[in-house]
């Protein structure tokens, strides 16, 4: 590749070098016809207004050592003109370099410079080609006596051309030099660069390249010297939500303010950062490259994060089953125990308390909140709960009809704050976690308290940062994202997500999410034979 770049280069040198002298040259040949034109013509107004040729012309007849022809040589061998030559409105030549062409007419029509114009030539005529110039002949009494004829030999302005030529290529061939000096020390930087590596080489490198990082599974960014976006593969534009717009701006431009904006910037550095991006979550790392730019890879963690809480979820239900199958035995013992000691009575009063306090509970949750999904949900976290020794309250102000737009969402975020509330509370005496849900309008406000050790007032906002986390990792990953989560997704419903400090000591999680809920005329129908759905979810829950 280095040669044929080095070729090419002196090649586009040479053809430039070569074009420029040609336009060089050929102005230069029309400029000097037209310097040896003007000079004729110079000449022949100077012997025009000599008042010894009109005199001679007048009294003199045209011989060879006549006045006229001596005044006319005198001038033609101090100017170094081709010829002069002196006629009358006959066109009869009264002087002439070659004597014998003296007394005849001219060879070439005078008739413009005898109507009194000036004119400017080449022509051919009996000594050749020449440069002209022609100028009326006026006497004392300006009248047009005859004509002046000049010419300056058109060989003489050639030679001057010719002369100049060996100059310009001297110079065109000292551009020449330079180009190709320069054309090595470009090609020698330019195979440093590209490794040495030939033009099918490079385009090769590029076609894998592209199919390459079009083709894997994680999101690639790059980013120039001057922090801007100058490639996006596929799966990047899907992870963030932008497109082909986006490059050549930086992220901020992209995609706004942000922690993923802050990643991709270098403003926070760190190995697998943790950040949200709408409802996705994403692993995000950035390298630096020589240029001064930068390459991110994002990793979608979504679905293993999703994994990893079901799993918490389903250890913690694990565990709420072992101790409610340890306490489910020792209830078993004390009922055979009145059986044996035939306390029948006390056996059926303690069976009812049993079970009361089971469907009581169920009662309560639903009796409050109708839509299932929710039900449920709080039905199974009360039972974590009461296990893990924090008592559970549904508030009585609590209120939510079945008409939920996004009960999943809602699911998610009520699921996120109980289990940090339950996590803040634990191990704490007279633990207690207390949930409201209410409806204002088409709006749902949410309310989480608990016992525990509050949230310092400097870090209300922090905690809900992606990655930002005063708990230990879990097994399956790294803490920080459902307190981002929640936020975002009350910020995508176009609402909001904040905590403060509750009224006996804890903390207090507020979301409101606006637009919520359906209006109640346009509530569907219930069809035929779910009517029992909710009971049936109130009996799986029992």
């Amino acid at each position: 590749m280095f040669s044929q770049v080095l070729l090419m280069q002196v090649a586009i040198a040479a053809g430039v070098a070569v074009l420029a002298t040609g336009l060089f040259l050929a102005p230069l040949s029309k400029q000097l016809d037209q310097e040896a034109m003007r000079r004729a013509l110079a000449i022949a107004e100077t012997v025009a207004q000599d008042p010894q040729i009109a005199e001679g012309v007048l009294t003199t007849p045209p011989t060879r050592n006549g006045p006229v022809q001596k005044e006319a040589e005198r001038i033609r061998r101090a100017t170094h003109a081709e010829y002069i030559v002196v006629l009358d409105r006959n066109w009869v030549r009264w002087s002439h370099p070659t004597a014998s062409e003296i007394g005849r007419r001219v060879s070439t029509s005078p008739t413009d410079a005898l109507a009194g114009q000036e004119v400017m030539e080449i022509d051919k005529g009996t000594l050749g080609r020449s440069a002209r110039g022609k100028v009326p002949l006026y006497d004392a009494d300006h009248r047009i006596v005859g004509a002046v004829s000049v010419g300056i030999a058109y060989d003489s302005v050639r030679a001057r051309l010719i002369s100049a030529i060996p100059g310009l290529f001297a110079y065109a061939g000292g551009a020449l030099a330079v180009g190709a000096l320069a054309a090595w020390l470009i090609s020698r930087r330019v195979q440093r660069q590209t490794r040495d590596l030939a033009f099918s080489d490079i385009s090769a490198l590029l076609a894998e390249r592209e199919a390459m990082l079009h083709g894997i599974r994680e999101g690639v960014v790059a980013l120039d010297r001057g922090g801007r976006i100058r490639l996006l593969n596929d799966e990047a534009r899907r992870l963030l939500g932008i497109g082909d717009e986006a490059v050549g701006r930086t992220p901020d431009e992209a995609l706004g303010a942000g922690r993923t904006t802050d990643v991709l910037a270098g403003r926070v550095t760190g190995t697998d950062l943790l950040t949200v991006r709408g409802h996705r979550v994403l692993v995000a790392n950035r390298m630096p490259t020589d240029d001064g730019g930068a390459v991110a890879t994002l990793r979608d963690r979504t679905e293993l994060e999703q994994l990893g809480r079901e799993l918490d979820s389903t250890r913690g239900l694990i565990d709420a089953l072992r101790a409610q199958d340890h306490e489910h035995a020792n209830r078993m013992h004390t009922l055979l125990g009145l059986l044996e000691l035939e306390m029948y009575d006390d056996a059926v009063e303690f069976v009812g308390e049993v079970v009361g306090d089971h469907r009581a509970t169920a009662e309560q949750v639903t009796e409050k909140i109708q839509d299932p999904l929710l039900a449920a949900l709080l039905v199974g976290k009360a039972t974590v709960a009461a296990e893990r020794g924090v008592a559970l309250w549904v508030s009585e102000r609590t209120r939510l009809p079945d008409r939920l737009i996004d009960p999943r969402g809602l699911v998610t975020v009520v699921g996120n704050l109980v289990d940090n509330a339950l996590d803040a509370v634990a191990g704490t005496p007279h633990a207690r976690v207390e949930v409201e849900l209410r409806a204002e309008g088409r709006t749902v406000v949410l309310r989480v308290c608990d016992t525990g050790p509050g949230v310092p007032e400097d870090q209300r906002e922090l905690i809900f940062t992606d990655g930002w986390s005063t708990k230990k990792p879990p097994t399956h990953g790294k803490r920080g994202i459902g307190l981002s989560l929640v936020r975002r997704l009350a910020e995508r419903q176009g609402g909001s997500a904040a905590v403060g400090a509750a009224a006996g000591g804890g903390a207090e999680f507020t979301v409101v999410l606006p637009e919520a809920l359906t209006e109640p005329e346009l509530e569907p129908a219930v069809p035929e034979g779910s009517a029992g759905t909710a009971a049936v979810a109130e009996e799986e829950a029992r």
